[in-house]
């Protein structure tokens, strides 16, 4: 008897998310009673606003529970529209918009749309661990370009420069970044931009954390560096971050129409849909201004005092140096003076100390740790000595 067709090439590449691996393993660890930070989820430690959930709620009471239009209910284009006029003085048509399930899937539906099997796309390290993922599902080619912290982790000109080849088809920026909370000014952005129209690439900008900025900085809307780039960007934002809602797998995208349009297509044979009742809480954050930027703030300033926190911490450490992000939520401290890859380091010290971090070398540059600071602060304060502990034990 013959033995089933091994799986398919792309079931046989892809890999596994490493941080909801080792999420999972941390969660499963504290389910059977074990005493374990976790520092490893990019999730906001709040529950989503009342408001909003009132909203879903009085949605699904009112018979919401149908099919949506494949590209959003109209009232929530309309609002995502209106948003990037308001935010960023970015003229953008409802059909430009497509809300899909999750920030995760806009990114993909925007890499289908764009990639031919074997066109490259530029990916900076570290990286977003989806990325690369995407781009070989969609039978591209990642082409990988190191910027690591004495560069404040972010791609320079002459970098992108020298990665392109006939072969370029996407740049993917993401600001500010997952994992290492960098920023690019609107300087740096505009230098990229210039050499994205020149060699004519695509740029899918990931714009998911962008109203998670400290110390009065203000985010930049990649799509509005002129007319040429407007016309190559696909802007990719949600809701899971800024609201508190990763559960409710609401992305957006916003692209030139002949891209929105593919978009909302290959959606349409993929999902159909966002959830239906879902996308009528994120109309309320969108229409409820004042609840909604109340919510945002009292986050913000929770998240702040702990990026400050850890930050410091962290550079008290021996052996530890960390640059302090200026958004998302996460730290990306450098390790590798302990002379110790950055895998081993992470699994020892969950394994002696329960304290779950990312190893840098999943998001592509090695000997470094992600720290996600959205966890309480007894969780951070507890999971800084044990990080202090464990180093020191190496430094023996």
């Amino acid at each position: 008897m013959s033995h089933p067709h091994p799986l398919s090439v792309w079931a046989q590449n892809v890999a596994p998310s490493p941080t909801l691996a080792i999420d999972g393993k941390a969660k499963a660890m504290k389910a059977a009673g074990e005493d374990v930070c976790i520092f490893a989820s990019g999730e906001p430690d709040f529950d989503t606003p009342a408001f909003i959930k009132e909203a879903a709620i009085a949605a699904l009471q009112a018979g919401q529970t149908k099919y949506a239009p494949t590209p959003g209910i109209e009232p929530l284009r309309i609002a995502i529209a209106a948003r990037y006029g308001t935010d960023y003085g970015f003229a953008v048509k409802p059909a430009q918009v497509v809300v899909s399930p999750g920030g995760k899937f806009s990114c993909y539906l925007g890499i289908m749309a764009t990639v031919n099997p074997g066109d490259e796309v530029i990916v900076p390290t570290p990286y977003w661990v989806s990325y690369p993922e995407m781009v070989k599902l969609a039978g591209g080619v990642p082409v990988f370009v190191a910027c690591d912290d004495r560069a404040e982790f972010k791609l320079t000109p002459a970098q992108l420069e020298a990665a392109i080849t006939p072969k370029s088809k996407l740049l993917v920026l993401c600001s500010p970044s997952n994992p290492t909370g960098s920023i690019y000014t609107r300087a740096e952005l505009q230098a990229l931009a210039d050499v994205c129209v020149r060699h004519n690439l695509y740029v899918l900008s990931d714009e998911m954390y962008e109203k998670l900025i400290y110390d009065g900085g203000e985010p930049v809307c990649f799509a509005t560096l002129g007319d040429a780039i407007a016309q190559r960007t696909i802007t990719v934002a949600g809701f899971s971050k800024t609201y508190s809602m990763t559960g409710w797998r609401l992305g957006t995208l916003v692209a030139p129409p002949a891209i929105a349009k593919a978009c909302a297509e290959l959606q349409s044979q993929i999902s159909s849909n966002a959830t239906t009742f879902a996308q009528y809480g994120a109309l309320a954050a969108l229409q409820e201004k004042d609840k909604a930027a109340a919510a945002v703030a009292e986050m913000k300033t929770a998240f702040d005092r702990r990026r400050k926190f850890l930050h410091a911490e962290l550079n008290k450490i021996p052996g530890i140096t960390c640059l302090m992000p200026g958004g998302a939520f996460y730290v990306f401290p450098n390790i590798s003076s302990f002379g110790i890859d950055d895998v081993e380091f992470c699994t020892r010290l969950l394994e002696e100390e329960k304290l779950a971090a990312v190893p840098g070398s999943a998001f592509g540059l090695g000997g470094y740790l992600r720290l996600s600071y959205a966890t309480s602060d007894e969780v951070i304060r507890q999971g800084v000595d044990r990080l202090a502990r464990f180093c020191a034990k190496l430094n023996k």
